[in-house]
Protein backbone atom coordinates (compact mmCIF):
# COMPACT_ATOMS: atom_id res chain seq x y z
CA UNK A 1 0.00 0.00 0.00
CA UNK A 2 1.45 3.37 -1.01
CA UNK A 3 1.77 6.08 1.60
CA UNK A 4 2.77 9.71 1.38
CA UNK A 5 4.44 11.95 3.91
CA UNK A 6 2.11 14.27 5.83
CA UNK A 7 2.14 17.68 4.17
CA UNK A 8 2.77 19.44 7.49
CA UNK A 9 5.88 17.32 8.01
CA UNK A 10 7.20 18.28 4.60
CA UNK A 11 6.65 21.98 5.24
CA UNK A 12 8.41 21.73 8.58
CA UNK A 13 11.46 20.10 7.03
CA UNK A 14 11.47 22.53 4.16
CA UNK A 15 11.31 25.55 6.44
CA UNK A 16 14.43 24.38 8.23
CA UNK A 17 16.40 23.79 5.05
CA UNK A 18 15.22 26.65 2.83
CA UNK A 19 15.37 24.35 -0.20
CA UNK A 20 15.75 20.67 -0.98
CA UNK A 21 19.50 20.64 -0.52
CA UNK A 22 20.79 17.09 -0.55
CA UNK A 23 18.16 15.86 1.90
CA UNK A 24 18.29 12.11 2.63
CA UNK A 25 16.11 9.93 0.45
CA UNK A 26 12.80 9.06 1.97
CA UNK A 27 12.51 5.58 3.44
CA UNK A 28 12.00 2.78 0.96
CA UNK A 29 8.35 2.33 0.05
CA UNK A 30 7.33 5.88 1.02
CA UNK A 31 7.18 8.00 -2.16
CA UNK A 32 8.04 11.64 -1.71
CA UNK A 33 5.32 14.15 -2.59
CA UNK A 34 8.06 16.45 -3.90
CA UNK A 35 10.04 16.10 -7.13
CA UNK A 36 13.18 18.10 -7.87
CA UNK A 37 13.12 20.89 -10.45
CA UNK A 38 15.91 19.09 -12.32
CA UNK A 39 13.72 16.00 -12.70
CA UNK A 40 10.77 18.07 -13.90
CA UNK A 41 12.94 19.81 -16.51
CA UNK A 42 14.14 16.43 -17.76
CA UNK A 43 10.55 15.50 -18.65
CA UNK A 44 10.51 17.99 -21.52
CA UNK A 45 11.47 16.38 -24.85
CA UNK A 46 10.39 19.09 -27.29
CA UNK A 47 6.62 18.96 -26.80
CA UNK A 48 4.29 20.09 -24.01
CA UNK A 49 3.96 17.74 -21.02
CA UNK A 50 0.80 17.49 -18.92
CA UNK A 51 2.16 16.87 -15.43
CA UNK A 52 0.42 14.04 -13.61
CA UNK A 53 0.96 11.32 -11.03
CA UNK A 54 2.50 9.02 -13.63
CA UNK A 55 5.25 11.20 -15.09
CA UNK A 56 5.92 12.83 -11.70
CA UNK A 57 6.66 9.37 -10.19
CA UNK A 58 3.96 9.75 -7.57
CA UNK A 59 4.91 13.30 -6.62
CA UNK A 60 2.76 16.36 -7.13
CA UNK A 61 4.85 19.37 -6.08
CA UNK A 62 8.17 21.16 -6.37
CA UNK A 63 9.91 23.22 -3.70
CA UNK A 64 12.36 26.05 -4.10
CA UNK A 65 13.37 29.63 -3.41
CA UNK A 66 12.01 32.62 -5.30
CA UNK A 67 14.82 34.38 -7.19
CA UNK A 68 12.78 36.88 -9.26
CA UNK A 69 12.06 40.41 -8.05
CA UNK A 70 8.71 41.81 -9.17
CA UNK A 71 9.72 45.36 -8.15
CA UNK A 72 12.19 45.58 -11.06
CA UNK A 73 9.51 44.68 -13.64
CA UNK A 74 12.06 42.66 -15.63
CA UNK A 75 11.11 39.00 -15.17
CA UNK A 76 11.37 36.24 -17.79
CA UNK A 77 7.84 35.14 -18.53
CA UNK A 78 6.41 38.60 -17.88
CA UNK A 79 5.92 40.83 -14.83
CA UNK A 80 3.32 38.43 -13.41
CA UNK A 81 5.71 35.47 -13.41
CA UNK A 82 7.85 34.23 -10.54
CA UNK A 83 11.06 32.26 -11.00
CA UNK A 84 12.09 29.58 -8.49
CA UNK A 85 15.20 27.44 -8.14
CA UNK A 86 16.42 24.68 -5.87
CA UNK A 87 19.61 22.72 -5.35
CA UNK A 88 19.48 18.95 -5.24
CA UNK A 89 22.57 16.74 -5.08
CA UNK A 90 24.76 19.66 -6.15
CA UNK A 91 22.58 20.63 -9.14
CA UNK A 92 20.96 24.06 -9.17
CA UNK A 93 17.98 24.20 -11.54
CA UNK A 94 15.10 26.64 -11.99
CA UNK A 95 11.73 27.13 -13.66
CA UNK A 96 9.56 30.08 -14.68
CA UNK A 97 6.02 30.06 -13.24
CA UNK A 98 3.66 32.48 -15.05
CA UNK A 99 0.92 33.72 -12.74
CA UNK A 100 -2.26 35.82 -12.95
CA UNK A 101 -1.86 39.59 -12.97
CA UNK A 102 -0.23 41.10 -9.86
CA UNK A 103 0.17 37.73 -8.14
CA UNK A 104 3.96 38.00 -8.36
CA UNK A 105 3.92 40.96 -5.96
CA UNK A 106 3.08 38.53 -3.18
CA UNK A 107 6.50 36.86 -3.44
CA UNK A 108 9.94 38.28 -2.66
CA UNK A 109 13.47 37.08 -3.34
CA UNK A 110 14.33 34.40 -0.77
CA UNK A 111 10.79 33.21 -0.12
CA UNK A 112 10.73 29.43 0.14
CA UNK A 113 7.66 28.00 -1.57
CA UNK A 114 6.01 24.67 -2.25
CA UNK A 115 4.19 24.58 -5.61
CA UNK A 116 1.50 22.02 -6.49
CA UNK A 117 2.17 21.31 -10.18
CA UNK A 118 -0.12 18.31 -10.70
CA UNK A 119 -2.41 19.03 -13.64
CA UNK A 120 -0.28 21.94 -14.91
CA UNK A 121 1.65 21.96 -18.20
CA UNK A 122 5.41 22.00 -18.73
CA UNK A 123 6.09 23.98 -21.89
CA UNK A 124 8.77 26.03 -23.63
CA UNK A 125 8.23 29.63 -24.69
CA UNK A 126 10.95 31.85 -26.13
CA UNK A 127 13.49 29.17 -25.31
CA UNK A 128 12.63 28.99 -21.59
CA UNK A 129 10.96 26.10 -19.79
CA UNK A 130 7.97 27.12 -17.71
CA UNK A 131 4.95 25.61 -15.99
CA UNK A 132 1.64 27.09 -17.06
CA UNK A 133 -1.84 26.69 -15.63
CA UNK A 134 -0.95 27.69 -12.09
CA UNK A 135 -2.71 30.11 -9.74
CA UNK A 136 -1.81 31.52 -6.31
CA UNK A 137 -3.81 28.66 -4.79
CA UNK A 138 -1.10 26.28 -6.05
CA UNK A 139 1.65 28.01 -4.06
CA UNK A 140 2.30 27.75 -0.33
CA UNK A 141 4.86 30.13 1.17
CA UNK A 142 6.91 28.38 3.85
CA UNK A 143 9.36 31.05 5.01
CA UNK A 144 11.01 34.29 3.94
CA UNK A 145 14.45 35.87 4.02
CA UNK A 146 16.38 32.83 2.78
CA UNK A 147 19.49 33.40 0.67
CA UNK A 148 19.38 31.81 -2.80
CA UNK A 149 22.48 30.21 -4.25
CA UNK A 150 24.13 32.44 -6.88
CA UNK A 151 26.09 30.46 -9.46
CA UNK A 152 29.28 31.97 -10.87
CA UNK A 153 29.13 31.60 -14.66
CA UNK A 154 31.15 32.81 -17.61
CA UNK A 155 29.66 33.92 -20.91
CA UNK A 156 31.34 30.91 -22.52
CA UNK A 157 29.67 28.53 -20.06
CA UNK A 158 26.24 30.10 -20.60
CA UNK A 159 26.60 29.65 -24.35
CA UNK A 160 27.92 26.09 -24.10
CA UNK A 161 25.27 24.82 -21.67
CA UNK A 162 22.26 27.15 -21.62
CA UNK A 163 19.89 24.58 -20.10
CA UNK A 164 22.15 24.12 -17.09
CA UNK A 165 21.78 27.75 -16.04
CA UNK A 166 18.37 28.70 -17.44
CA UNK A 167 15.99 30.21 -14.86
CA UNK A 168 18.61 30.17 -12.09
CA UNK A 169 20.39 33.07 -10.44
CA UNK A 170 23.85 33.61 -11.94
CA UNK A 171 26.65 36.15 -11.64
CA UNK A 172 28.70 36.90 -14.78
CA UNK A 173 32.12 38.55 -14.83
CA UNK A 174 34.63 39.27 -17.54
CA UNK A 175 32.63 41.00 -20.27
CA UNK A 176 32.33 44.39 -21.99
CA UNK A 177 29.23 46.06 -23.38
CA UNK A 178 29.86 46.12 -27.14
CA UNK A 179 29.81 48.55 -28.83
CA UNK A 180 31.01 50.65 -25.91
CA UNK A 181 28.08 52.70 -24.57
CA UNK A 182 28.36 56.42 -25.29
CA UNK A 183 26.02 59.39 -25.19
CA UNK A 184 23.80 58.15 -22.40
CA UNK A 185 22.97 54.68 -23.75
CA UNK A 186 20.44 53.04 -21.42
CA UNK A 187 19.62 49.47 -20.42
CA UNK A 188 16.35 49.39 -22.35
CA UNK A 189 16.29 46.69 -25.05
CA UNK A 190 19.15 44.32 -25.86
CA UNK A 191 22.80 45.07 -25.15
CA UNK A 192 25.64 42.76 -26.16
CA UNK A 193 28.02 41.63 -23.42
CA UNK A 194 31.16 40.13 -25.00
CA UNK A 195 34.15 38.44 -23.37
CA UNK A 196 37.77 38.46 -24.52
CA UNK A 197 37.23 35.39 -26.72
CA UNK A 198 34.28 36.89 -28.59
CA UNK A 199 31.57 34.91 -26.75
CA UNK A 200 28.36 36.93 -26.63
CA UNK A 201 25.60 37.23 -24.04
CA UNK A 202 22.60 39.53 -24.46
CA UNK A 203 21.50 41.71 -21.55
CA UNK A 204 17.75 42.00 -22.04
CA UNK A 205 15.77 44.77 -20.36
CA UNK A 206 12.05 45.29 -20.94
CA UNK A 207 11.04 48.84 -21.87
CA UNK A 208 8.81 48.95 -18.78
CA UNK A 209 11.55 47.78 -16.41
CA UNK A 210 12.11 50.03 -13.41
CA UNK A 211 15.74 50.63 -14.46
CA UNK A 212 15.28 50.75 -18.25
CA UNK A 213 16.25 54.44 -18.41
CA UNK A 214 19.45 54.04 -16.36
CA UNK A 215 22.78 54.39 -18.16
CA UNK A 216 24.74 51.25 -18.99
CA UNK A 217 28.36 51.03 -17.75
CA UNK A 218 31.15 49.80 -20.02
CA UNK A 219 31.49 46.74 -17.79
CA UNK A 220 30.24 45.34 -14.50
CA UNK A 221 29.63 42.10 -12.70
CA UNK A 222 26.12 41.42 -13.98
CA UNK A 223 23.76 39.27 -11.95
CA UNK A 224 20.41 37.99 -13.12
CA UNK A 225 18.30 35.20 -14.57
CA UNK A 226 19.39 33.65 -17.89
CA UNK A 227 17.08 32.23 -20.54
CA UNK A 228 17.92 30.86 -23.98
CA UNK A 229 16.39 32.32 -27.11
CA UNK A 230 17.15 31.47 -30.73
CA UNK A 231 19.70 33.74 -32.40
CA UNK A 232 19.80 34.87 -36.02
CA UNK A 233 21.98 31.85 -36.84
CA UNK A 234 19.37 29.45 -35.48
CA UNK A 235 21.54 28.57 -32.48
CA UNK A 236 20.66 29.11 -28.80
CA UNK A 237 21.57 32.64 -27.72
CA UNK A 238 21.58 33.21 -23.95
CA UNK A 239 19.94 36.29 -22.53
CA UNK A 240 20.54 37.59 -19.02
CA UNK A 241 17.64 39.42 -17.37
CA UNK A 242 18.82 41.70 -14.57
CA UNK A 243 16.19 41.92 -11.85
CA UNK A 244 16.91 45.44 -10.56
CA UNK A 245 19.66 48.02 -11.02
CA UNK A 246 21.39 46.46 -7.99
CA UNK A 247 22.23 43.49 -10.23
CA UNK A 248 24.85 45.64 -12.00
CA UNK A 249 27.59 45.17 -9.40
CA UNK A 250 30.81 47.20 -9.26
CA UNK A 251 30.49 49.00 -12.63
CA UNK A 252 33.85 49.94 -14.11
CA UNK A 253 35.88 50.57 -17.22
CA UNK A 254 36.19 47.88 -19.89
CA UNK A 255 37.93 44.55 -19.49
CA UNK A 256 41.38 44.49 -21.10
CA UNK A 257 41.43 42.91 -24.54
CA UNK A 258 41.94 39.16 -24.38
CA UNK A 259 40.69 38.85 -20.80
CA UNK A 260 39.31 37.03 -18.91
CA UNK A 261 42.27 34.67 -19.04
CA UNK A 262 40.73 31.19 -19.18
CA UNK A 263 44.03 29.26 -19.36
CA UNK A 264 42.79 27.40 -22.44
CA UNK A 265 44.60 26.81 -25.73
CA UNK A 266 47.56 25.06 -24.09
CA UNK A 267 47.41 21.27 -23.57
CA UNK A 268 47.01 20.24 -19.95
CA UNK A 269 50.17 18.15 -20.21
CA UNK A 270 52.25 21.26 -20.96
CA UNK A 271 52.18 22.10 -17.25
CA UNK A 272 51.44 18.77 -15.63
CA UNK A 273 54.02 19.10 -12.82
CA UNK A 274 53.93 21.67 -10.05
CA UNK A 275 57.57 22.76 -10.45
CA UNK A 276 59.09 22.66 -13.94
CA UNK A 277 62.04 24.25 -15.70
CA UNK A 278 62.30 22.88 -19.23
CA UNK A 279 62.74 24.27 -22.73
CA UNK A 280 58.96 24.19 -23.17
CA UNK A 281 58.25 25.61 -19.69
CA UNK A 282 61.20 27.83 -18.67
CA UNK A 283 61.04 28.74 -14.99
CA UNK A 284 57.45 27.40 -14.80
CA UNK A 285 56.31 29.98 -17.36
CA UNK A 286 53.57 29.14 -19.89
CA UNK A 287 52.23 31.52 -22.55
CA UNK A 288 48.43 31.77 -22.83
CA UNK A 289 46.19 34.07 -24.84
CA UNK A 290 46.91 37.13 -22.69
CA UNK A 291 50.66 36.53 -22.40
CA UNK A 292 53.19 34.56 -20.32
CA UNK A 293 52.25 33.45 -16.78
CA UNK A 294 54.61 31.91 -14.23
CA UNK A 295 52.87 28.94 -12.61
CA UNK A 296 55.08 27.99 -9.66
CA UNK A 297 53.73 25.03 -7.66
CA UNK A 298 50.75 25.31 -10.00
CA UNK A 299 49.53 23.00 -12.76
CA UNK A 300 46.81 23.01 -15.39
CA UNK A 301 43.93 20.99 -13.95
CA UNK A 302 41.11 19.40 -15.93
CA UNK A 303 39.54 16.80 -13.63
CA UNK A 304 35.77 17.18 -13.91
CA UNK A 305 34.02 17.59 -10.58
CA UNK A 306 37.28 18.17 -8.74
CA UNK A 307 39.13 21.05 -10.36
CA UNK A 308 37.31 24.41 -10.28
CA UNK A 309 37.25 25.63 -13.85
CA UNK A 310 35.02 26.54 -16.75
CA UNK A 311 35.70 25.39 -20.28
CA UNK A 312 38.24 22.55 -20.43
CA UNK A 313 40.78 23.44 -17.75
CA UNK A 314 41.98 25.90 -15.13
CA UNK A 315 44.74 26.27 -12.55
CA UNK A 316 45.38 24.00 -9.57
CA UNK A 317 47.80 25.12 -6.82
CA UNK A 318 49.64 22.58 -4.66
CA UNK A 319 48.73 21.82 -1.04
CA UNK A 320 50.67 21.54 2.25
CA UNK A 321 53.58 23.72 1.06
CA UNK A 322 55.83 25.79 3.31
CA UNK A 323 56.59 28.15 0.39
CA UNK A 324 54.12 30.23 -1.61
CA UNK A 325 52.49 28.91 -4.78
CA UNK A 326 51.97 31.63 -7.40
CA UNK A 327 50.21 32.34 -10.66
CA UNK A 328 52.03 35.44 -11.85
CA UNK A 329 51.70 37.64 -14.92
CA UNK A 330 55.08 38.17 -16.61
CA UNK A 331 53.78 41.18 -18.55
CA UNK A 332 52.31 44.61 -17.80
CA UNK A 333 48.94 46.10 -18.72
CA UNK A 334 49.29 49.77 -19.73
CA UNK A 335 46.22 51.56 -18.36
CA UNK A 336 46.17 50.69 -14.67
CA UNK A 337 43.33 48.74 -13.11
CA UNK A 338 39.97 49.52 -11.53
CA UNK A 339 38.90 45.95 -10.78
CA UNK A 340 39.99 42.30 -10.91
CA UNK A 341 37.55 39.39 -10.92
CA UNK A 342 38.16 35.64 -10.89
CA UNK A 343 36.67 32.25 -10.02
CA UNK A 344 38.14 30.05 -7.28
CA UNK A 345 37.43 27.04 -5.10
CA UNK A 346 39.11 24.17 -3.27
CA UNK A 347 40.16 21.13 -5.28
CA UNK A 348 37.64 18.29 -4.74
CA UNK A 349 37.02 18.04 -0.97
CA UNK A 350 40.37 19.52 0.11
CA UNK A 351 40.73 21.87 3.03
CA UNK A 352 40.48 25.58 2.36
CA UNK A 353 43.62 27.69 2.00
CA UNK A 354 44.80 31.28 2.31
CA UNK A 355 45.58 33.38 -0.76
CA UNK A 356 45.85 37.00 -1.78
CA UNK A 357 45.88 39.15 -4.89
CA UNK A 358 49.06 41.21 -5.32
CA UNK A 359 50.16 43.79 -7.88
CA UNK A 360 53.46 45.20 -9.09
CA UNK A 361 54.28 48.43 -10.88
CA UNK A 362 58.02 47.77 -11.25
CA UNK A 363 57.89 44.75 -13.60
CA UNK A 364 57.59 42.25 -10.75
CA UNK A 365 60.53 43.44 -8.63
CA UNK A 366 58.23 44.17 -5.65
CA UNK A 367 54.63 43.23 -4.88
CA UNK A 368 51.84 44.80 -2.83
CA UNK A 369 48.67 43.14 -1.60
CA UNK A 370 45.32 44.55 -2.70
CA UNK A 371 42.16 43.55 -0.89
CA UNK A 372 41.87 41.02 1.96
CA UNK A 373 43.45 37.60 2.35
CA UNK A 374 40.87 35.04 1.14
CA UNK A 375 40.28 31.94 3.25
CA UNK A 376 36.85 30.58 2.27
CA UNK A 377 37.64 28.27 -0.68
CA UNK A 378 35.32 25.26 -0.60
CA UNK A 379 33.85 22.64 -2.90
CA UNK A 380 31.49 25.22 -4.43
CA UNK A 381 32.99 27.54 -7.05
CA UNK A 382 33.08 31.18 -5.93
CA UNK A 383 33.44 34.41 -7.85
CA UNK A 384 35.22 37.36 -6.27
CA UNK A 385 35.79 41.02 -7.12
CA UNK A 386 38.73 43.16 -5.99
CA UNK A 387 38.19 46.91 -6.37
CA UNK A 388 41.15 49.26 -6.77
CA UNK A 389 42.34 52.51 -8.30
CA UNK A 390 45.74 51.78 -9.85
CA UNK A 391 47.17 54.13 -12.47
CA UNK A 392 49.94 53.33 -14.94
CA UNK A 393 51.42 49.99 -16.02
CA UNK A 394 50.57 47.10 -13.70
CA UNK A 395 50.73 43.31 -13.43
CA UNK A 396 49.12 40.91 -10.96
CA UNK A 397 49.68 37.58 -9.29
CA UNK A 398 47.81 35.15 -7.06
CA UNK A 399 49.91 34.28 -4.00
CA UNK A 400 48.79 31.15 -2.13
CA UNK A 401 50.45 31.21 1.28
CA UNK A 402 52.78 28.39 2.35
CA UNK A 403 51.30 27.60 5.74
CA UNK A 404 52.61 24.02 5.97
CA UNK A 405 50.76 20.74 6.26
CA UNK A 406 47.01 21.06 6.89
CA UNK A 407 46.08 20.33 10.49
CA UNK A 408 42.47 21.48 10.97
CA UNK A 409 41.29 23.70 12.43
CA UNK A 410 44.52 25.63 13.04
CA UNK A 411 46.16 25.12 9.62
CA UNK A 412 44.19 24.91 6.36
CA UNK A 413 46.37 24.54 3.27
CA UNK A 414 44.57 22.47 0.66
CA UNK A 415 44.81 22.63 -3.12
CA UNK A 416 43.26 25.72 -4.72
CA UNK A 417 41.58 26.03 -8.11
CA UNK A 418 41.50 29.27 -10.14
CA UNK A 419 40.05 30.30 -13.49
CA UNK A 420 38.78 33.19 -15.62
CA UNK A 421 40.90 36.02 -14.27
CA UNK A 422 39.63 39.35 -15.66
CA UNK A 423 41.37 42.72 -15.30
CA UNK A 424 39.56 45.99 -15.97
CA UNK A 425 41.13 49.23 -17.20
CA UNK A 426 41.17 52.29 -14.98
Amino acid sequence: MKRTLPFALLLSAFALGGCLEDNPDYAAGIPSPTISIADVRNLYKGTDVLLDNGNLSGARQIAGLVISDASGRNVPGGPQAIVVQNRRKGQVRGLVLPMPESASLNYAVGDSVVVDISGATLTSQSGGLRITGLSPANITKVSSGNKPVVQAATIEALRASPGTYEATLVRVTGGNITPAPTGGVTYSGDKNLVDGSGNLLVLHTEAAAAFASRRVPASATFQGIPVAVTGADGQPLPQLWLRTIADAIDPSGPVYAGFPESFEGVPQSTKGSYNMNTAAVPDNTVTFGTGPWKLYQTILGNTAGRDRYTGTQGLRMQQNLTVPAVAEMKFDLPNGASKVTLLYGAYYNDASSSWMLEYSQDQGATWQQTGPTITDAGSWQHSITFLMNIEGPVRFRINKLGLGTSAPPAILNGRLGLDDIAIYEN
